[in-house]
């Protein structure tokens, strides 16, 4: 369903000011008594896990959006607002005073990308949940997308095809009425009659109705990795993509499904020596030859992939300076870093660990530049979120296309809005309802305690406990993981739960 359709809104003419998040639309929303409520023609099953949404991601130009499911189903939307009244492109009145509306998107198509299937060699079920969706360049009209589950990458092709309907049969039919009957038996002559109707017979036109998507699997990508895949990246090449699991990254050639190149290897000789995993990795959105991993220790390493064939060794290391005093048992479980994104530019990179949303410039490797606090409140319960399993939750972070402001999840369905710019102290916390604002009660907020680094800024820790600003009013079960940024424009799209929710600003 859509929000109000006849608001209106203007152009900010300061990105740096404070933005005003608006409820745009919602897919697949359970209203009160009743089990799934149909949204344009899109219908889900809510009392399945399935249905749960697991990957979201926008394409390059911002006009198709798609989400994975557990189900290991794809659905697509596609901007429906591109063209104004006037008969020009939206986006190309992005940096005018013109009045615009919302962005809207419809369903499109989907598809069932992965079945649940088992390693019979390893006595392992391998699930159908998407992981993970890539957009990739489009071609000919053609939509090209990877998705993955833990064990297999699927390159998928999305078209519109013209569906082929019998228009008219050309002939007369008051001569041709007796011939139709199967109950006149004068219909048939023995020893090759014809009769005089079928002698004007001739044959019905087919013509080319409304097109309809759809979806052909092109290549598959499997027998790669031992461990479970946690990230695809596609190059800026348009013909390389990378695929990361717990220990190791391949390097893949879009049209090369049964080959691949080992480029990072972190597995020990002994596993009893394993000290880190890889828990993401992307590549850079300029340049080629350079991507970064992070690990569960909570460091980001760039290699270049013109150093070595095998990139044992990074380029750059970033990691935070150790802070004083004595460590936890927690210490190295909230290091962790669950996400990593590049900024449109490249120059930037957004990380989150369970804790902090943090900042970083690539060219300076001595720290980051801005660390953003999102469940300080969180620290007195570490001990309860470690027996639950919270703590080992993945939250992803998501920065917008003009690199000023940064988003991330956390619980009960809840997002946080950061500015990421010099000087900047904006930040918003926001609910993924019909009404985003409902849970942002301002509360006095608390000093942050800051490391030895004068330029990390730990705003954030105000307004982020919910109701009262403690923990006490979370729902630790309803947790938003996946979120993206529209890459032109201020705009989110959020999964909570089975529910896919949008807002703009």
């Amino acid at each position: 369903m859509n929000g109000d359709d006849g608001e209106i809104v203007a152009a900010s003419v300061d990105p740096s000011l404070p933005l005003e998040w608006r409820f745009s639309q919602v897919f697949g929303e359970r209203s009160a008594g009743e089990e799934v409520q149909e949204v344009e023609t899109w219908k889900l099953v809510c009392s399945s896990a399935v249905d749960v949404i697991s990957a979201i991601e926008f394409d390059h130009s911002g006009d198709h959006l798609a989400t994975g499911d557990r189900g290991g189903r794809v659905v697509l939307f596609e901007r429906s607002d591109v063209i104004n009244s006037s008969g020009g492109a939206r986006r190309d009145l992005g940096d005018t005073d013109h009045p615009l509306r919302h962005p809207e998107f419809r369903y499109k198509t989907e598809f069932q990308s992965h079945d649940p299937e088992f390693d019979y060699l390893k006595s392992l079920e391998i699930e159908e949940k998407i992981n993970k969706i890539r957009w990739c360049q489009t071609a000919n009209g053609a939509l090209f997308l990877l998705s993955t589950n833990d064990k297999t990458i699927k390159y998928w092709k999305v078209q519109d095809k013209k569906i082929k309907k019998v228009c008219e049969v050309n002939s007369d039919p008051s001569k041709t009425g007796a011939v139709a009957s199967s109950s006149n038996p004068t219909a048939c002559l023995g020893n090759g009659g014809v009769p005089e109707a079928i002698s004007s017979l001739r044959f019905p036109l087919v013509t080319s109705h409304e097109s309809s998507p759809v979806a052909r699997c092109r290549r598959v990508y499997s027998h790669a990795h031992d461990y479970h895949i946690n990230s695809i990246s596609n190059n800026s090449d348009g013909e390389t993509f990378i695929s990361a699991d717990d220990l190791r990254i391949n390097l893949w050639n879009l049209e090369i499904s049964n080959q691949s190149f080992n480029i990072v290897d972190v597995k020990p000789e002994k596993m009893e020596d394993l000290s880190e995993v890889i828990t993401s990795a992307e590549f850079h959105p300029t340049h080629c030859n350079m991507l970064a991993y992070s690990s569960s220790k909570g460091s980001i390493r760039l290699i270049d992939l013109r150093q070595s064939a095998l990139c044992d060794s990074h380029s750059k290391l970033f990691e935070e300076p150790e802070a004083a005093g004595p460590k936890s048992f927690f210490t190295e479980i909230i290091a962790s870093v669950s996400d990593i994104k590049f900024a449109k530019e490249g120059r930037y990179l957004l990380s989150r660990d369970y804790m902090t949303l943090k900042l970083w410039d690539i060219n300076m490797d001595s720290g980051p530049v801005s660390t953003f606090q999102v469940h300080e409140y969180l620290k007195p319960k570490l001990c309860d979120l470690y027996e639950n399993d919270s703590i080992f939750d993945k939250f992803e972070c998501c920065i917008s296309g003009n690199g000023l402001r940064a988003a991330t999840g956390s619980y009960s369905n809840m997002f946080r809005v950061f500015g990421v710019s010099p000087g900047s102290t904006e930040s918003a916390t926001l609910e993924a309802s019909r009404n985003p604002m409902r849970r942002h009660v301002p509360v006095p907020s608390r000093p942050s305690r800051l490391g030895s680094i004068a330029r990390v800024v730990g705003r954030g820790s105000e307004n982020a406990g919910g109701v009262d600003g403690s923990s006490n009013a979370l729902d630790y079960k309803t947790k938003l993981l996946h979120l993206a940024w529209h890459p032109n424009e201020n705009s989110i799209a959020c999964a909570a739960g089975n529910s896919l929710y949008m807002y703009y600003a």
